[in-house]
């Protein structure tokens, strides 16, 4: 028979609108690996995943109506185990027989590395698609990542929501079956409420037109984009509706025929600040904000609704009367905060517990403080314009706003707030946008803290982050980062270094570490070695661990935040082997070596490099000591060796800036672009020369130039590892 379409579709209840699109794709998957997996031909990579708020659907095409033959083999004993001496069948052999259910003259024998042995092989006609796809999708659905699994009826099992109804068609066949107490057929159902009769299904390519019929877009896709065209349709003219893709997906999970209502709420509510206003819409009521075109919010909003109403006047009346009360509580509060100082609630601060042996929130606000403070100072001596009493400010008013009626009622605004209320407090501009920066980035997407002061203020509190969790031993575990600890060291890395921080990342961390409580130290979690003197790991040994393994936290983030920017690991890792001191300078030496290695002497030289490394570690030469010996030119006789000399000469003292200069002004790519005209040289040495030569003294001397030369490399990046 030809391959036909396959159709499964599990109706429920409303599903979770966060958890709908992973769901889906996991069913989908799962079909298609159960199909594979029975040998079941089917075109999978064409499948086509639906999903609305009540179903899950795959549509795979292709498939076939049966398996092939099943082929199998299993081996039994070796010849010398399975017969005797008289070549009669051994216990070992007629048990293998009786359970491959053949008597044992018709096994065969088989030939693999350790002799001969008896095996058994059989050929059996496929199953039918039709007896296969219920354990299919019982397995399918099985696996599925459900968020929180629930009973309905008087049922033993569970799943994301109550199931109702399950479509099973390969092309217009029922697939008789049954899952989760439901049995299968080819009734469907339409939208709730436009189209609550059951839908026929005559096939299952005709799902898609049925249910379109029946006042549903099952494709998640064409839901989306009638959402964009339906919120353009209704858009005030001269205004830019606000439709983020975070907003998108929960619509088009939360409708099955979105239709779009233009309303509008009072002009008063506009001297709120404007991120309230969006997050009670947005967040809270799913409505999208509509701002005029200079980028000022407007008194318009756009609702999301999930039918064509015969009256869509009283929709927009339900939407306005919803969401006024949110509204006119926000001014409520936004009025009643900007009366109180934010100075003032640094001492309800100190009665919040921000971790047990941590301290209060207040606690880590002064360790903050002292960090900023010694940032700022460390960049002012540096020439740049930023003022540590200030940043010690700032860090101190930088919680206040937590304890707020706003924040209380609308989390996601801390910062936002606290820039607010500083500005109408009459603080300074730098103080106040540094109270709502110095959270950033806040996410993947986001950029830095902007401003100096920001930048301070946001690698204080990142660093005191990660000291003080680190020192408590709640370092992310797997996929479990409850304290954001990865998203902290990525921020600190990236504030460093696309901030232009030139700080010596060591300091830092010992700085936040030695703001950390000793009581801290003393609460490591089983399995590692808290804080004691009497055992020899105390305070000091503790934070010196800790700082190795901070930095080693930090520079695996590090890794993929350059791999993601197309930066080979190797690359990396020839930076990181030679440990800069400031993660500024990790950069500008990381781009140095990716230019490098566009060079046609890169391979030759990392080759190069990476055999004298090997020579230096097989004799047992330290590479450092070598490195600072000045060869003896006297012995050093050889055309080759004294090429090799010169060329090294005119790589330092030409009319360029000599290389050590160079590499001191930090001009890696100039250092770099010198040392490349070594490459020659270097291969002429290694064909001509002996370097283990059996007079010591000159083994020295040529070890010891090869070392000044690997050296010059190394003062950069380890070439080697390229």
């Amino acid at each position: 028979m030809a391959e036909r379409s396959l159709l499964v579709e599990i109706g429920c209840e409303e599903l979770p609108i966060h958890a709908v699109d992973d769901l889906a794709r996991a069913f989908a998957q799962g079909v298609c690996a159960g199909l594979s997996k029975r040998g079941i031909a089917a075109d999978t990579g064409a499948a086509q995943v639906f999903a609305t708020p009540r179903r899950l659907a795959v549509l795979v095409p292709g498939v076939a109506f049966v398996q092939p033959e099943q082929r199998s083999q299993s081996f039994g004993p070796y010849v010398n185990i399975a017969l005797d001496a008289e070549s009669q069948p051994t216990k070992a052999l007629l048990g293998f027989a009786g359970k491959a259910g053949v008597e044992w003259t018709r096994l065969e024998r088989a030939q693999d590395a350790k002799g001969e042995r008896f095996v058994h092989r059989s050929v059996s006609p496929g199953k039918t698609t039709a007896e296969l796809v219920p354990e299919i999708v019982r397995d399918a659905v099985a696996a599925l990542p459900v968020p929180k699994p629930m009973r309905w009826g008087d049922h033993d099992f569970a799943f994301v929501r109550p199931v109702h109804w399950l479509v099973m068609l390969h092309g217009d066949q029922v697939i008789n079956g049954e899952l989760l107490g439901v049995k299968s057929g080819r009734q469907s159902r339409g939208h709730r409420f436009m189209h609550p009769a059951p839908v026929h299904l005559a096939d299952a390519d005709s799902y898609v037109e049925a249910l379109r019929a029946a006042r549903v877009l099952a494709d998640p896709a064409e839901r989306r984009q009638r959402i964009r065209d339906e919120v353009a349709r209704v858009a005030p003219p001269g205004c830019e509706p606000r439709l983020d893709d975070a907003l998108l997906d929960e619509l088009a999970n939360l409708n099955e025929w979105p239709v779009a209502i233009a309303c509008t709420f009072d002009s008063g509510y506009l001297a709120v600040p404007h991120e309230a206003l969006v997050t009670t819409m947005r967040t809270h009521q799913k409505f999208v904000p509509v701002f005029e075109l200079g980028g000022k919010l407007s008194e318009h909003f756009i609702g999301i609704a999930n039918l064509e109403s015969k009256d869509p006047a009283q929709i927009r009346h339900g939407y306005e009367r919803v969401i006024r009360p949110r509204f006119a509580d926000a001014k409520y509060f936004f009025d009643e905060d900007l009366e109180t100082p934010l100075a003032s609630y640094q001492q309800g601060l100190r009665d919040v517990t921000y971790q047990k042996a941590l301290g209060s929130l207040w606690d880590k606000t002064v360790r903050v403080a002292e960090l900023a403070s010694a940032i700022a100072a460390r960049l002012f001596a540096q020439g740049i314009d930023v003022d540590a009493a200030q940043a010690a400010h700032a860090a101190g008013l930088s919680r206040c706003d937590l304890l707020t009626r706003m924040v209380g009622e609308f989390p996601e605004l801390q910062g936002v707030m606290g820039r607010y209320y500083a500005t109408a407090q009459g603080e300074a501009v730098e103080v106040a946008n540094a109270l709502d920066e110095f959270y950033r980035p806040r996410s993947a997407g986001d950029g830095i803290a902007d401003g100096t002061l920001a930048e301070c203020l946001a690698l204080a509190d990142k660093l005191d982050t990660l000291a003080g969790i680190f020192a408590v031993g709640l370092k992310p575990t797997g996929n479990r980062d409850p304290f954001a600890l990865r998203r902290a060291a990525l921020g600190l890395a990236r504030t460093l270094i696309e901030g232009g921080l030139d700080l010596d990342l060591d300091v830092l961390l010992k700085e936040a570490l030695a703001q950390v409580p000793d009581v801290a130290l003393l609460h490591a979690p089983s399995g590692q070695a808290a804080a004691s003197e009497e055992d020899g790991n105390g305070p000091a040994v503790r934070r010196a661990g800790l700082l190795a393994e901070l930095r080693d936290f930090i520079l695996d983030r590090l890794r993929g935040y350059y791999i993601e920017r197309g930066f080979p690991v190797q690359q990396f890792e020839a930076v990181a082997a030679v440990r800069p001191a400031s993660l500024l300078d990790f950069d500008r030496r990381l781009r140095a070596v990716a230019a490098f290695a566009k060079q046609p002497e890169a391979d030759k030289l990392a080759a190069a490099n990476k055999r004298v490394a090997n020579i230096l570690r097989k004799e047992g030469i330290d590479a450092e000591a070598a490195a600072r010996r000045e060869p003896d030119a006297n012995l050093l006789r050889d055309p080759a060796e004294q090429a090799l000399v010169q060329a090294l000469g005119e790589a330092r003292n030409d009319n360029a800036p000599r290389l050590e200069v160079a590499a001191a002004e930090r001009d890696y790519a100039g250092a770099l672009s010198r040392l490349a005209q070594l490459q020659v040289p270097i291969d002429r040495f290694f064909d001509e020369v002996m370097v283990m030569a059996e007079d010591p003294a000159l083994r020295a001397a040529r070890v010891s130039l090869l070392a000044r030369i690997k050296g010059r490399f190394d003062a950069i990046a380890d070439i080697a590892l390229l």
